[in-house]
């Protein structure tokens, strides 16, 4: 579906959603009056018997829930993209405009991933996950659509708490979108010992979950760097000796779980002893790998993955291709 404005206001995001949900007919009727029919959100109010503020929010709902999909066809950057196929050998890169609220820049990216999935999953596929905002964010995006004896397998261990940024969240909602099989990986991303580690892998149902991970079609994968806002190190899977000690070791970020340095080698480090995720030499036979990520504080990072010459697509944004396109730097944390 277009995505347009005539009433000079996008549907508010999800702070201000009503916390009573409107039913999915509801949803539907107002999203498809906007975004097919062409109806202003006044109109559709007057249609509905609603008003304009109620009408804005349920047209945010339809785009969290995922009823309304957006994809946006455009040669805005075809130069860079061409750009970085070469530089990186890759088969594909998608680059997103710069967006004025910076802050928007993981959704857009999600956005551009989900349509990419979308794109290359097929009847009697498997496909397997990775963790992170952007790409649970990109699970909304996908195509909702028929797929014949499809599997979801996630490709790291998850968290010993509940949260929306666990890896088994992610796998299981894009199982979900297509009644798809899913597998897990029954472990903690990080064991607590190396020793542990081994002793969870030799389990049954783990050696399962990594049998599977080795034989899917598609990868969908992220990086996570080690600024103080990253991911592991907000949930607490890292403690800041280990980003110390990591950093000490020439780590530059995460690539599945693994830790690796600018040159994209996985780093000696007891963490990487520890982890229990799909390892990054078994990725390399993945026909497909699509890496979503952007932003200043991944560039070492994505530069450090994609040096790997392991992923075939990339979905970042426009600021962040042409920041990869300079001259190699490593970015610093603290």
């Amino acid at each position: 579906m277009a995505d347009h404005d005539k009433d000079h206001e996008r549907p508010s995001g999800t702070g201000s959603v009503a916390t009573v949900l409107p039913d999915e007919a509801l949803m539907v009727r107002a999203a498809w009056g906007y975004y097919v029919e062409g109806l202003t959100q006044n109109e559709i109010g007057r249609k509905l018997g609603l008003n304009r503020v109620r009408v804005n929010r349920i047209l945010a709902q339809a785009r969290e829930r995922g009823i309304v999909q957006v994809r946006v066809n455009s040669a805005l950057s075809v130069e860079t993209e061409a750009a970085l196929e070469r530089k990186f050998g890759l088969d594909q890169a998608v680059v997103v405009p710069k967006p004025d609220d910076v802050s928007l820049i993981p959704q857009m990216i999600a956005t551009a991933a989900g349509a990419v999935l979308s794109d290359r999953i097929g009847d009697g596929m498997s496909v397997g996950v990775g963790w992170g905002r952007t790409l649970r964010l990109s699970v909304r995006s996908v195509e909702r659509r028929v797929v014949r004896d499809l599997s979801v397998v996630s490709l790291l261990g998850g968290l010993t708490r509940g949260s929306v940024m666990n890896a088994y969240e992610t796998a299981s909602r894009l199982a979900d979108v297509y009644d798809a099989q899913c597998f897990y990986i029954a472990a903690p991303v990080f064991a607590d010992t190396e020793e542990t580690a081994q002793v969870l892998r030799s389990q049954s149902g783990v050696r399962d979950a990594f049998a599977h991970a080795r034989n899917i079609d598609i990868a969908l994968m992220s990086v996570g760097s080690l600024h103080h806002d990253a991911t592991m190190r907000q949930l607490g899977l890292i403690s800041e000796p280990d980003v110390k000690s990591l950093l000490e070791a020439g780590a530059v970020g995460d690539f599945c779980a693994h830790w690796i340095d600018a040159n994209g080698d996985v780093i000696d480090h007891s963490l990487n002893r520890s982890v229990l995720a799909m390892s990054l030499d078994d990725l390399r036979h993945v026909p497909t790998v699509i890496l979503a990520s952007g932003g200043d504080d991944k560039i070492t990072v994505l530069r450090a993955a994609l040096q790997r010459k392991t992923v075939s697509v990339l979905v970042t944004d426009e600021v962040t291709a042409k920041k990869l396109l300079l001259p190699d730097q490593v970015t610093k944390f603290r």
